[in-house]
């Protein structure tokens, strides 16, 4: 038969579309042409599939060979098309069914000797390919464990085109030695938190209802004071106050990660909040994704659903801190270039950690801060104002007063995370019928007209704006912080003395001593 058609996907971010991968053989001198708006690295697909089927022991036409990629509008990169582009060459060949290729899609890079590599972004490719019907997907045996997490689909994890072309015949499936994992070069935006517990944090009241506060409703923080106060210890331990990943999440997350190379052969899904701390050197591209050809996730994208925490924020530079404006109040990162146009997922919590001033000594007691008020300035206005006014809760962390406790043990990470996945299940349970699911994701317009607050609360808040103390993005964001401070206390309406403290907590005011307000379950009076 000289047309034969297979199956495979593109990913133009985190979207998948399928392509018809076509190859027609005619009279002609032998010539094979790739079509379709392939890269680069598809372009040499030519000579890897001429190799890796003569490698393999089949006959490569010595006829006009011409592989057609669908649509043609949509740009392909990558090297993943190669085991369709060689299946439909070799049954337009009449070597395979072409029966044998129905309702079936097929990625994974060919070397020349005839293996199978694997490739970036498996499971989302897998899971466009369930969504669109596929009854199997054959997969590089390295990436087998990913696309395995998709249900509804079967996967066939190969290690060489040999053996592709035996279960297509049904034939027995040749042994093959196991394919070797190629190392993985995670950069340092992309490390993981150790397994730390809150109770390492002594004293630190005020910083310790913050990550908590922030945890329940996933608010932004900023945590700033001098050197070795303890930022990065409560910045570290907040991605433990947060529960599991609910299904849906742990898909979308682990579909990102698999685009960014950061899933394992033996993947699971992730399924805990990531935290995703980049230098502050870092560039724009590594936060908020790109590269040549087809943009590739960034930092901020790898961050969804979890934590992105900048440790000495003022250090990096301005336009690259902005840059989290935007995905900060949409939940998402669009980044375009002339080839596409990729979207990503990033509803991240931010924190930020800041010194005071470049020698962190500026309004401690620690010694004589040396730098000066134009130095000063400068430093502080290094984390714009809009980028402020985006962050839910600012908390000074100054050194404890005691370097040990005096008997009294801090509360552990297992005892506020139950707090916090109290207060997450009454903020689920409120907004059940609104497709939201946090209070920090809420619109300000829908939370105060569909859950308004008592009288009193919202006249001291009109009173504040007025008085020019808070902006209008400020003003909404202080009312979803009282509703967070309500669901941790398990009550149904924000009182007026936890809305001003949520306008404490905001502002980077001291919290005052509130003893007409019940304490958090577990927690001190």
């Amino acid at each position: 038969m000289p047309l034969a058609q297979t199956w495979s996907v593109a990913l133009v971010g985190l979207e998948g579309h399928l392509v018809e991968v076509e190859a027609d053989i005619a009279q002609g001198l032998p010539k094979t042409t790739l079509i379709g708006l392939p890269d680069a690295s598809l372009s040499e697909a030519r000579d890897r599939v001429r190799a890796a089927v003569v490698n393999s022991g089949e006959r490569f036409p010595d006829r006009k060979v011409t592989i057609g990629l669908s649509p043609a509008t949509l740009p392909k990169t990558g090297s993943h098309y190669d085991i369709a582009i060689a299946c439909a060459l070799l049954a337009a060949a009449g070597v395979l069914e072409i029966e044998a290729l129905r309702n079936s899609a097929m990625i994974g890079e060919l070397g020349l000797d005839g293996r199978v590599r694997e490739v970036r972004g498996a499971l989302a490719m897998t899971l466009a390919a369930a969504r669109s019907g596929f009854a199997r997907i054959v997969v590089p045996e390295l990436n087998a464990g990913e696309a395995r997490l998709v249900p509804g689909i079967d996967v066939y994890g190969v290690r060489s085109l040999r053996q592709v072309l035996a279960m297509l015949r049904g034939d027995e499936i040749p042994d093959e030695a196991p394919p070797r994992a190629e190392p993985r070069l995670l950069s340092e935006s992309l490390t993981r938190v150790p397994d730390v517990d809150l109770d390492d944090v002594i004293g630190q009241r005020e910083g310790r209802k913050a990550i908590e506060a922030a945890a329940a409703g996933g608010h932004h923080l900023f945590l700033h004071g001098p050197p070795g106060s303890g930022k990065t210890m409560l910045a570290e331990r907040l991605g433990g106050l947060m529960p599991d990943l609910s299904t849906d999440d742990s898909l979308e997350v682990s579909a990102v990660h698999s685009l960014a190379g950061l899933l394992t052969s033996d993947a699971e899904l992730v399924v805990r909040p990531p935290f995703i701390a980049p230098h502050h050197t870092a560039s724009l591209s590594s936060l908020v994704g790109g590269g040549s050809g087809m943009p590739r996730p960034g930092a901020i994208s790898c961050a969804h659903r979890g934590i992105l925490f900048i440790d000495e924020a003022p250090e990096m530079h301005p336009l690259t801190l902005d840059t989290l404006r935007q995905p900060l109040e949409s939940g998402f990162i669009e980044v375009h270039r002339s080839a596409a146009v990729a979207k990503f997922p990033a509803r991240f919590m931010l924190v930020l950690a800041a010194n005071p001033c470049p020698c962190g000594l500026s309004g401690t007691t620690r010694g004589i801060c040396t730098c000066t008020p134009q130095v000063l300035a400068r430093y502080r206005q290094r984390i714009s104002g809009p980028i402020k006014d985006r962050l839910d809760i600012q908390r000074q962390i100054l050194p404890a007063a005691r370097a040990i406790t005096d008997g009294e043990k801090p509360e552990s990470t297992a005892i506020v995370a139950e707090r916090v996945k109290a207060a997450r299940d009454r903020q689920a349970h409120r907004y059940r019928d609104t497709g939201w699911i946090l209070n920090s994701e809420i619109p300000g317009p829908v939370l105060r007209r569909d859950f308004p607050l008592d009288a009193a609360s919202h006249k001291m808040l009109e009173d504040l704006y007025a008085a020019g103390r808070l902006t209008a993005r400020g003003f909404d964001r202080v009312v979803r912080l009282a509703w967070t401070l309500a669901d941790l206390l398990g009550i149904d309406l924000p009182t007026a003395e936890l809305t001003h403290q949520a306008f404490q907590l905001r502002t980077g005011e001291p919290l005052t001593d509130l003893t007409d307000v019940r304490p958090l379950k577990g927690s001190a009076a």
